[in-house]
């Protein structure tokens, strides 16, 4: 396995937990149950975070910017929708 494949597969895994967080945390009926939660969630998105950025810091996962024309164009063809 390399580096890429690794990070790639924290990030999705994060990702998946942090889902599971939100739901335990919004359908929770006990205080301290979701207090728990809360504290849960914002340390799986502290860490879903750091992966993120060091994927950035090698060019793992790429960011492009996009053209506001190019914006443009997909929202009115989903307005057409």
């Amino acid at each position: 396995m390399n580096d890429k494949l690794i990070l790639e597969s924290m990030l999705l895994l994060l990702k998946s937990t942090v889902e599971v967080y939100v739901h335990g945390t919004l359908e929770s009926s006990n205080k301290k149950v979701h207090t728990a939660l809360k504290y849960g969630l914002d340390e799986i998105m502290k860490m879903q975070e750091e992966v993120f950025y060091l994927m950035s810091d090698f060019n793992y996962y790429q960011i492009k910017n996009i053209k506001k024309e190019e914006i443009t164009k997909e929202l009115k063809k989903l307005q057409s929708n």
